[in-house]
């Protein structure tokens, strides 16, 4: 690790290196990454060698001040382990990406599309409380509650390798508040995360596969943010891959950013792709694909949100929908590793 950092030093103090101030960015970045977890190994290393020193006084004689010290570091060691295990969990390709985030609404319509809103409050609230922000790109509000669709851009390191965590469907259980008779219902929600990519990674595209669309941009709650057609939708058709964006000033940024989302959803196809074939030599029965049911939360009759992945489960519902996600993101994520 000390000779790839000595390696990024080289790099900044080559000729030129400023020359591209959005290259430069990128390697020191990658740099400040790198070194923040050698620090943190680091950190873990003097630590532990301080609490075999403590060890080897406590064997010579019980001092309880010596005692509570050990304690008291055990804790704070045990936390940074694990701080440090999840940083390297975080370590395949594009992880420290930001991520695209879109929301489909299933068939049953205020139902689901209620769900669909339900989820977006639970996302971006975890988007907050992990310090990243986020920008809602496209939003198609429901006809009578919820959202039909809604795709978010979220910023911020790790933000696609904690996100890729909830790619799949999400299951509500509840007493509709929208059925007078009070009976149960089941809604669906899909969700699918792409990593942003940036100009070193090539995805093809002819023109002539793609079909364009524009219309009224409009927000939640049914505001026109104009009245010309500046959003823009575009739709691969060799895989029906849509792709819509409705937040720019214009119909070019509307379409550029819409561009971008289209290769980020053909290279995410592309990994699903090469994941699947690998997972069929290694004879492996995975369901790779995105429409796999990963979590259930269930409203009624009793409050339970379980992942069928990792068969983590919690009774504190409200916590979850308020954004806490980690035990089921690292437990997904601790889990791969282990497949692997």
């Amino acid at each position: 690790m000390e000779a790839d950092i000595a390696e990024y030093d080289e790099k900044m103090a080559t000729p030129g290196f400023w020359d591209d101030p959005e290259k430069s960015r990128e390697v020191i970045d990658a740099a400040n990454e790198l070194k923040e977890t050698y620090e943190q190994f680091t950190d873990i290393e003097a630590l532990l060698e301080e609490q075999e020193a403590i060890l080897m006084m406590l064997e010579e004689g019980n001092d309880a001040d010596l005692k509570a010290e050990l304690e008291a570091n055990m804790s704070d060691l045990q936390d940074r382990v694990d701080d440090f295990g999840l940083r390297m969990l975080l370590s395949e390709e594009y992880d420290a990406n930001n991520a695209i985030i879109e929301l489909h609404p299933g068939a049953g319509g205020t139902e689901s599309q209620d769900w669909g809103q339900m989820l977006l409050r639970m996302y971006t609230r975890y988007i907050e409380n992990k310090g990243f922000t986020y920008e809602t790109l496209d939003y198609q509000r429901g006809e009578e509650a919820g959202i039909k669709s809604v795709t978010l851009y979220v910023k911020g390191t790790n933000a696609y390798g904690l996100l890729k965590a909830e790619k799949g469907v999400h299951r509500l259980v509840r007493i509709s508040p929208f059925d007078s008779s009070g009976r149960r219902h089941t809604s669906f929600v899909s969700v699918d995360v792409a990593p942003e990519i940036d100009d070193s990674i090539e995805i093809d595209v002819s023109p002539d596969e793609l079909r364009i669309d524009t219309y009224r941009a409009s927000g939640a709650g049914g505001q026109h943010i104009n009245k010309t057609e500046s959003a823009v939708r575009i739709t691969h058709e060799p895989t029906g891959i849509v792709a819509q964006s409705q937040s720019g000033r214009s119909q070019l940024q509307n379409r550029e950013q819409a561009m971008n989302m289209l290769k980020a959803k053909l290279y995410q196809r592309e990994l699903e792709e090469k994941e699947a074939q690998l997972a069929k030599l290694r004879g492996e029965q995975k369901e790779i694909g995105w429409g796999s049911q990963i979590r259930s939360y269930v409203f009624h009759p009793y409050s339970m949100v379980k992942d069928h992945r990792t068969d983590i489960e919690t009774g504190n519902t409200d916590a979850v929908m308020d954004g806490d996600l980690d035990p089921f993101i690292e437990g997904y994520l601790r889990s791969r590793i282990a497949g692997e």
